[in-house]
């Protein structure tokens, strides 16, 4: 094969199994969860989308969540599946780079999304006077288009950057999907520098949104434990733990796979950690919205009865 990346027409992905049987128990096990996260992060949007008494900013944005959460997993989890069921491990060089583009551009409006979100839930608790002014309706959109628009471009700056490095490591990817890290490492050492000005940049903003995240909730928390009744710090914590609880799993999961030292590094590990960042939180999420919001849950309850 040669050095160049042009001369590479498709991309081997990681087997989950080299017998029938394992390969078998893969489809099937992300049928389940690609089902799972189809139904609960549909259910939501159909309910919000319906269900006027959701017409609300913090649905707004869970709306938008849910539809991110759709994206990423139907980027990655069908053709694995597909591959597994046909016993092949090929992608195209175009479905390897159209894969590594919406992945990033999915993860990246969802992390904008969530930054977004703990905006909403620190001046719904610490400004509630202001709250219809500062998230009008003009406000959310814009907010969210914001969101969209930022993943739309930190994906084309990486996926454009990526692929035009001269692969030298062979086409097989260390990973049940095109994902970006592991085709940085088929890429020649010299040209790999090239994507360290696309990362530092991305980790800024990355890592400002974080620091935005906390800076919220240390606020929300301060203010939370200033509520007199017990009634009102536990209906203050309801509607901000779920998004807590979501944001914890989405930065732990990715920021270890993505700032764990080489040391770490294998492939079990790897796959474990990956799976975890992009396939759970999209089935688990809609789980962890409805558990302790009362008023989704009914008005999730209500769209199923009236569908049977």
């Amino acid at each position: 094969m040669s050095n160049s990346s042009s001369s590479i027409t498709q991309f081997l992905l990681l087997a989950f199994g080299d017998t029938r049987e394992l390969q078998l128990l893969h489809f099937c096990l992300f049928l389940g969860i690609y089902l799972a996260a189809l139904l609960g992060n549909g259910l939501i949007i159909i309910t919000i989308a319906c269900d006027h008494r959701l017409h609300t900013p913090m649905y707004f944005f869970l709306l938008n969540l849910s539809l991110t959460d759709i994206g990423c997993i139907s980027t990655t989890v069908p053709k694995s599946m597909a591959n597994s069921l046909w016993d092949t491990r090929a992608i195209s060089y175009t479905g390897c780079l159209a894969q590594s583009f919406f992945f990033v551009f999915y993860m990246t409006t969802e992390y904008f999304l969530l930054t977004v979100m703990a905006y909403d839930r620190y001046v719904a608790i610490c400004h509630p006077l202001h709250y219809g002014t500062l998230l009008g309706s003009r406000a959310c959109v814009h907010m969210a288009a914001a969101a969209w628009a930022s993943g739309f471009l930190n994906a084309v700056l990486h996926t454009a950057n990526t692929f035009s490095l001269p692969l030298c490591h062979g086409n097989a990817v260390d990973q049940f999907f095109c994902e970006i890290p592991q085709i940085l490492k088929l890429s020649c050492s010299e040209a790999y520098l090239r994507d360290f000005g696309v990362t530092v940049v991305g980790s800024c903003l990355g890592f400002g949104c974080f620091v935005f995240i906390v800076v919220s909730y240390v606020q929300i928390f301060r203010a939370v434990l200033r509520i007199p009744s017990q009634q009102g710090r536990h209906k203050a914590f309801s509607t901000c733990l779920p998004h807590l609880v979501v944001v914890s799993l989405f930065v732990s999961t990715a920021g270890f796979a993505y700032l764990k030292p080489p040391s770490l590094s294998s492939r079990f590990l790897d796959l474990v950690v990956t799976f975890f960042y992009s396939v759970f939180p999209p089935a688990v999420n809609p789980l962890i919205y409805s558990m302790r919001n009362q008023e989704l849950k009914n008005a999730m309850l209500k769209q199923l009865t009236g569908y049977f």
